[in-house]
């Protein structure tokens, strides 16, 4: 950026991810750029602070962030203007970025072929997430697609753009004519069967906190909180 002249204004997150760190702290002191994230992220972290017995001093009001987007918010990228469309369900402070032609839509839709997010996070709902989808799939069929991860399934080669009409015409698990009981029913069985993430419990102090680390106690040090049990144990 620094050798085009180019200026960061936004650092976008879709949601606060499960899987691994954000990097938006690093980012923003290398290029700029406010760290923007949904409304919707005070939920998730209200209810990691029970899950993880947080710090009393935690503060669950998004003041992590430097902008709380809300839903059909429009926001400016350069020249260009961006609408915010809140997509819940994989979790509560999940959104998609309408750019143009282009949507960008985190973990709410995969690649036609690998289907959806799970929804068995805390705030997340299967209805919802079918709610939120059909919201995308209102968007002209022509819009462009930008997914966040790609499992190839069968070993392709990987892939990140797809279409909403391609979306709608032959996602594995939720296509135009799809109904919601039929998906609800669908997405609870498969999610019953995965695995937590491996590093969901350092993802999440990280990422509620604007992927910063928890702050340092008394000898200076920083520490992570993993729980033993269950919350129902």
């Amino acid at each position: 950026m620094r050798e085009t002249g180019l200026g960061c204004d936004w650092i976008l997150e879709t949601h606060a991810h499960a899987g691994h760190l954000s990097a938006a702290p690093w980012l923003q002191a290398a290029v700029g750029g406010k760290i923007a994230i949904g409304q919707g992220i005070r939920e998730v972290q209200k209810a990691f602070r029970v899950l993880l017995n947080l710090e009393p001093t935690f503060a669950v009001d998004g003041r992590q962030f430097d902008r709380l987007l809300a839903d059909v918010e429009e926001f400016a990228i350069g020249s260009l203007t961006a609408r915010v469309i809140a997509t819940p369900g994989h979790t509560s402070d999940s959104l998609s970025y309408l750019v143009g032609d282009a949507v960008f839509v985190g973990d709410t839709i995969f690649m036609p072929d690998s289907g959806t997010a799970r929804c068995d996070f805390p705030g997340g709902e299967p209805a919802v997430l079918y709610a939120s989808i059909r919201r995308l799939y209102e968007l002209p069929g022509e819009t462009r697609v930008f997914v966040c991860h790609d499992y190839r399934p069968g070993g392709r080669e990987a892939r990140c753009e797809t279409t909403i009409a391609a979306e709608r015409d032959g996602n594995i698990h939720v296509q135009g004519r799809t109904g919601e009981a039929e998906f609800t029913a669908m997405r609870s069985k498969r999610d019953a069967t995965l695995d937590m993430p491996a590093l969901i419990y350092p993802a999440v102090q990280f990422n509620i906190r604007g992927g910063r680390p928890p702050p340092a106690e008394a000898n200076g040090r920083s520490y992570l909180k993993i729980p033993l049990t269950g919350p129902d144990s």
